[in-house]
Parts: structure tokens; sequence; C-alpha cells
């Protein structure tokens, strides 16, 4: 029996198309979905005549093998149906961890192991139907939202360098870059650059300041310029296209190479017959994605409307006033309880900005005492439901026989001691948001009820007699592997694909080091003023100590240690500092660097790193980018060196 969600229309048959070129694995799964009343279009078994067959007509979703005959894969296939914004789900023998990590990256909507069972395929392909409804209904109400914005920005009275610092700002939430330049492309002298130092600081880079940055004169940048190609189509450049503009394109070269760019995209407008290209730079290998491309196609007009208002009608002005719209500028607001301005938390900050306007279901995952409940509680400020009440259960700390009645309450005399009426937890947040934190915790029967909830948007009270809708919007926390759990049957797959629409790692503190000491001060200030006691400094040595030290408790192990150490301090300064662990790590060190070859070391670094990533090789908070090497490389690097799985798990 098919599982259908309750936003779909029943009388709509979903479209599948099948590639597979497995003619019994292939009919096996074509009865599977005629059965569940799917329309399977057809059976191709190449990417050739998958492609030739879409032209044609269009599916609502793809199931799609890994491997399949002739050079083209299945995640060649995939790279084309994400440009299309076609879903698809792919089909899996015995893959490679690096193959699956390659096949992770077009983003599918779920994997199906072979053999496949009807549950299974069921399940999946209910969750990826739900799950490619709400993305493309994220992603317009995304252009929306981007395309009010600019406006705002289009037509207020900021002069064209402060307008353009607006649009980055706007900008950075939907297309993340370091740096982002704009100019005419025959008007090098004029061209402005908007470097990113912080979560929302960014520097203006014009021509000036450029020139003393990388020690070239004026004219010697609009020399380069002149002998350089110009870029005059929407593009994405990474790896080989990133190549081969840094050597052909002297001036590009120059701004990559001072601002350490890995990869960029570009969109040209054009502007009373010339050409006016937006260019959009990140320091990470395989930043953007054709969804970056296609938002900044979208927004062609608008960005259009923008330049031609702000840049050329700036100086036909001649000092007149334009309307005054009212801009926000402080776009730290709602972030005022996390501190952080290392790369993975501005990272972490992104995500929830971006994240924060929609409903969508939001996972957060890291390790103990990294600040998951305040990423809760930033998306929820920041969020249209902050006037509503946000409620925070900890899966973890609720006894068994009363988490139904804790989750959605109970009826007078429901069960034995129930002597009155009880409001459950989501009828407390209606309007509002459910934090779910150590939702790995949670027992499966209950799960399985907060997967109803989840598609129904209603609960039952226990001993109630009918249901009770409900608008909540759920956030939920893990520091466990839920793949690891849903792998061992101790969390349901189809509760965890649903959670997992919009997943935000935390970094932990020893990924962030640089961050302590403006989160030790942070802590030294908040106890300080708890107390009433003077806010001591901390000296040198004892700063370099936790600066080194590894962390296994996290920001909250920080503000223990701080708290403490203020206490037991004699006068105005923190001089010596106690780490449970310490003593264990520096041991552990003496151990770790004794004399090896380049080569071992090499390789013991790489494990080391893959431990600490727990064994993710690419994407966000992988080894590739703790390492600041492509995936691609690493995995080479991995298969020389003779690293297996069993190394690192």
């Amino acid at each position: 029996m098919r599982i259908m969600s309750n936003d779909e229309n029943p009388t709509q048959k979903k479209k599948i198309l099948i590639v597979e070129d497995q003619f019994i694995e292939a009919h096996d799964l074509q009865l599977i979905l005629e059965k569940a009343d799917y329309e399977v279009m057809g059976l191709m078994r190449s990417v050739a005549q998958a492609l030739e067959f879409i032209e044609k007509q269009t599916p609502d979703l793809v199931f799609v093998d890994i491997f399949l005959k002739g050079k083209e894969t299945g995640i060649d296939l995939a790279k084309i149906l994400k440009e299309k914004n076609i879903g698809f789900i792919y089909l899996s023998a015995n893959s490679s961890k690096s193959i699956l990590d390659e096949a992770k990256k077009t983003q599918p909507y779920g994997f199906i192991v072979k053999p496949f069972r009807e549950q299974d395929i069921l399940i999946t392909l209910d969750i990826a139907c739900y799950r490619h409804k709400h993305g493309v209904e994220t992603q317009l109400l995304q252009e929306e939202i981007l395309e009010k914005n600019i406006n705002e920005i289009t037509f207020s009275s900021l002069k064209w360098e402060q307008a353009l610092l607006q649009l980055g700002k706007a900008i950075q939430t939907y297309i993340p870059f370091d740096y982002m330049g704009a100019s005419f492309i025959n008007e090098f002298s004029n061209a402005v650059g908007l470097f990113r130092r912080n979560f929302d600081v960014y520097e203006i880079i014009n021509i000036d300041k450029f020139s003393k940055i990388t020690n070239f004169k004026k004219e010697e940048l609009i020399d380069l310029y002149s002998k350089s190609l110009k870029l005059e189509s929407p593009r994405i450049y990474q790896d080989a296209d990133f190549a081969k503009v840094s050597q052909d394109f002297p001036v590009k070269r120059l701004v990559l190479d001072t601002f350490g760019i890995k990869s960029f995209i570009v969109i040209p407008l054009i502007i009373d017959g010339r050409t006016f290209n937006f260019s959009f730079y990140s320091r990470h290998f395989e930043m953007y994605l054709e969804e970056h491309l296609s938002l900044l196609t979208n927004l062609q007009n608008v960005l259009t409307k923008f330049v031609s208002e702000m840049y050329i009608t700036e100086k036909k002005l001649n000092g007149k006033e334009k309307v005054i719209l009212n801009i926000s500028r402080n776009s730290r607001q709602g972030f005022e309880s996390m501190i952080g301005n290392s790369k993975k938390m501005i990272t972490v900050f992104d995500a929830i900005k971006k994240v924060a306007p929609f409903e969508t279901s939001v996972l957060v995952l890291g390790e103990s005492g990294t600040g998951k409940e305040k990423v809760a509680q930033s998306i929820h400020n920041l969020s249209n439901r902050k006037d509503k009440p946000l409620i925070i259960i900890n899966c973890g700390a609720i006894p068994d026989n009363l988490a139904e009645s804790l989750f959605f309450g109970h009826e007078k005399g429901a069960f034995t001691g129930a002597a009155d009426k009880r409001i459950g937890k989501f009828e407390m947040a209606d309007g509002g948001t459910i934090f779910l934190d150590e939702i790995g915790e949670m027992p499966i029967d209950l799960q399985v009820k907060l997967l109803r909830v989840l598609q129904e948007k209603e609960i039952e009270r226990v001993g109630g007699r009918s249901p009770i809708k409900i608008d909540v919007r759920i956030i939920a926390a893990t520091n466990r592997n839920l793949e690891e759990e849903v792998a061992a049957g101790r969390f349901r797959l189809d509760l965890y694909y649903r959670l997992y629409v919009f997943p935000i790692l935390v970094p932990t503190l020893r990924e962030r080091a640089e961050d302590i000491p403006i989160l030790a001060a942070h802590f030294i200030t908040l106890f300080s003023e708890k107390t009433g006691l003077k806010a001591p400094l901390l000296q040198e040595n004892v700063l370099q100590q936790l600066l080194s030290y590894e962390w296994p408790g996290n920001i909250r192990e920080l503000e223990h240690v701080i708290e403490r150490s203020i206490l037991m301090s004699d006068g105005n300064t923190i001089k010596e500092i106690q780490l449970p662990f310490a003593k264990k790590h520096d041991e552990e060190k003496q151990q770790e660097f004794s004399i090896k070859t380049i080569h071992d070391n090499e390789r013991d670094y790489i494990i080391y790193i893959l431990k600490r990533c727990k064994g993710k090789v690419s994407g966000l908070g992988g080894a590739a980018e703790i390492l600041n090497i492509p995936s691609s490389t690493l995995n080479s690097k991995i298969k020389k060196l003779g690293i297996k799985h069993s190394h690192f798990s």
C-alpha cells in the first residue's frame, strides 16, 4: 500500500522514470511502483536513452542506477536532472565510499541499496516527492524575498558603493562569497569589490585600495585588464575552467591570488548596450552549484534595474534627493546569544539566516556542548514565528512511559493518575517552534507518532477522541550519527529523511579555536556581571593553554572552566587554569609525533583528520575542506597511501 503525504493530490498519479540496465531489477521496481499506483513512464538502460526521453516528456521523479552501461554513469545523469530541477533517487549495489561521496554531491532525494525491499522503495519515494515539492516552493520563496530586498535597496537614498554593500549582504544568504566584484567590462577604473572580513563586516575595495593591496599602480592594473579577455556569459568557474581562467586572464588571476580564491561564478547584465558583470568568489573548492547560477539568472532583470538606478542614475541626479526607504543594517540581530568569528561559525550563521524565514524542518548536528540549542533559538528569533512560543524538549531526559503524554497531552482519566486534562508540548507550541534536542534518543514507537504529526500536521491527546490541528515548525538536534542509527534499526529511515531537509553542522570548539579568546572574554564578562565580581584578565600563558587544549566538552566545558577559574583566582588576573583532560592529551601528542617518513606523517595526518570528520571526505565539514584540497585529490591520496575505512572508523 502506498504511503501518501497529507499535502499531496490523491487524484494525480506521480510519473516515474526508471533508468536501470538490469532488466529483472528494473521490471521488479516497475511492478512495485505500479502496484502502489504510480505511473511508470518507461524503462531506460543508458544515460543517452534517458536524456532523449526527458527531452520529450518530464517525469516527476527518476530512479537512476549509479552504474550504467556505456561511458556515462548515473551520477552524470543526476547532474543534468538537477539542472532541469527533476528529483531523483539513486539505486546502488556495493559502491565504494568515494563513489557514494561523489553521488552525494549531486544532492539526491534518497538512496536505495540493492537488493531493495518494497517498503524501502515506497517510503523513500514518498519522502522524495515531499522534499522535492518543498524544495521547489522554497526556491521560489527565496527568489521572492531576494527580489524584494534588492528592490528596496534600488530605490533607497544610498550612494553606489553603499548600495553595493547592502546588495552584497542581501545576496550573501543565498550566494555565499568571500569577495564580490562589480563593474562594466570596459571600465575597470570604476570597478568595485566587496571583501567579507566577518559575518557582517565587509570592506569596500575600489581600484585605489586594490592598487595598494597588490602593489600595482592604477595604470598598470588598467593596462593588465586591457590585455585580458572578458567574461561575458553566465558561468561557474571551478576545476578545469577555473585553471584556464587563472592562466589566460591576468587581472582575474591577480584577484584570485590576492584573496585566495578557489572557485567563482559570473553573471553578466546588458545595460544600455554595455555588459556589466557581477562576480562572486569563494575560498572553497567546488562551492557553486547550478542552483546558484539559476538563482542569479532568474534575478538578472532586478539586478539590471539595480545597476541602472544606483550606478547610472546617480551620475544624472546632480545632488537631487531620491526616495528614502528604511534599510535594516543590523544583520547580526537575532544572533545575540551566539559568539564567533571563525569561518566555520560564519558558515553556521549564514545557514541560520538562509533557512530562518521558511517553514523547512532543520536538523542540527554536532557534539555535546557545541551550542545546538543556541542555533535553534536563533532560527526561531529570525523567523516569522518569533512572537510565538519556542518549546524545548530534551528527548533523552523523558521516561518512555511519560513521553507520549508530555508530547501530545492527555485527557482526564486517560490512565491511572491522570486526574486532570494536560496540554502537551506540541499544543503549547502551536504557531511557534518545537526544538527536539537529542532526537536520536527518542524511542521507536514515539518516532512513529512524531512522523504522523509531521505528515498530517495534527496530534491526538492520550485518551482523546478526535485529532487536533496544530501549526508548528520542527527543529531537531542530535550528537549521534543518525545514518548509523538507521542502519542499526534504532531510528526510522522515513523520519530521518523528513528531518534531514536542511542540516546544519555545528563545529566543535577545537575546529574553531580562533574563537576561544572572544568566547573566554564573553564568559568572563557574563559571570562577573552575574556575581558582581570585577572581571579579571587572562594571563598570556593561560590563554595559550586554552588555545592548545582539545575541549572534549566544547563550549559548555569552556564556560565551566572560566567560571571555576574566576572563583579560584586571586586579584585581577587569572594566572593558572585547571584543564581536566590536559595531561592525557599531552601524553597522546608525545606518542603521535614520533620520527616518521614524510609519507607516514602525511598518511597519519590524513587518518587523524578523517577520524575527526567521522570518515566524511567531501562537503561541508569534510576532511577535504579542512585540508583545503579538492575531494578528488584527497580520494587519490587515500588510495595511494593505502588508507582503509577501518583505519579511521
